[in-house]
C-alpha cells in the first residue's frame, strides 16, 4: 500500500546539514521525495512508498545523530507523489 508523509522539523536543522543527512538515510529505503528548508527556519520532507518503508525512514531520522537537533515533528499524511523519482534536497 502506497503511503506518504509530509514531516515538519523544528529546531537546530538549518546550516548544520541536516538535508544531506537526511537524503544519506533516504538511500537506505525504498522511498521518494524530497527535503527543502523554509524560510521560517524549519525543514519539510515529504516521502512516498510502501507505508512500512516510509514509517521505518522515518523512524531512522528519529533515531540517527539528527536527534538531538530536532526540537518538534510534526507528522501529515499527504498524498504519494507522482512522477518523483529518487529522493532528492530542494530548495
Amino acid at each position: 500500500m502506497n503511503a506518504a508523509r509530509q514531516v515538519l522539523y523544528d529546531g537546530r536543522v538549518q546550516g548544520v546539514g541536516f538535508r544531506y543527512s537526511v537524503k544519506t538515510i533516504a538511500r537506505g529505503f525504498d522511498v521518494t521525495g524530497w527535503v527543502r528548508n523554509l524560510p521560517d527556519g524549519r525543514v519539510e520532507l515529504q516521502a512516498g512508498g510502501e507505508a512500512d518503508e516510509v514509517e521505518a525512514f522515518l523512524a531512522a531520522i528519529r533515531e540517527s545523530a539528527l536527534a538531538v537537533l530536532i526540537q518538534k515533528e510534526e507528522i501529515s499524511i499527504v498524498p504519494p507523489p507522482h512522477g518523483v523519482r529518487g529522493f532528492t534536497i530542494t530548495g
